[in-house]
């Protein structure tokens, strides 16, 4: 598994763990993260994404809000609402990676902690945002970051 990905992992239990407990414990997450393993470098893209998403909660939050048709915050799935924020950060930040990108690794993401129906919805809301933000690329500017 490559580092960002391992990293956006870390950043969604993260953000779903903060979800649950309503409230960020800095020292629950950091034994978390030791725990997982994960190289220096995932932690630190974790952190960065976890921050990002709780500097930028009710934007991310208004975007997810305004693309989930007929579902309200609180009745999308704790997990898959900690990936949406990520990724909607991701999608948001100056130095994002592509958006198919994002989306992608946001679906591999709901499969392996969610459920395969997540994917679909994953998919349809990321897509609305990405498409809303003006950062969707054609077929042709999509490329992995899978590399780091």
């Amino acid at each position: 598994m490559g580092t960002r990905r391992k990293g956006r992992e870390l950043a969604v239990q993260a953000v779903y763990q903060i979800e649950l407990t309503g409230e960020y414990q800095p020292d629950r997450i950091a034994y978390l993260w030791e725990d997982s393993g994960a190289s220096l470098e995932a932690r630190q893209f974790a952190a960065e994404l976890v921050q990002g998403v709780l500097s930028h909660q009710k934007e991310i939050d208004r975007l997810i809000a305004e693309t989930a048709e007929h579902w309200r915050l609180e009745r999308i799935a704790a997990v898959d609402l900690a990936i949406l924020r990520v990724a909607t950060y991701e999608l948001l930040s100056a130095e994002r990676p592509p958006a198919a990108v994002v989306i992608n690794e946001a679906i591999e993401i709901g499969k392996r902690y969610s459920s395969e129906r997540a994917a679909e919805f994953l998919n349809g809301v990321l897509d609305q945002i990405a498409e809303r933000l003006g950062v969707k690329e054609g077929e042709a500017d999509q490329q992995e970051d899978e590399h780091g």
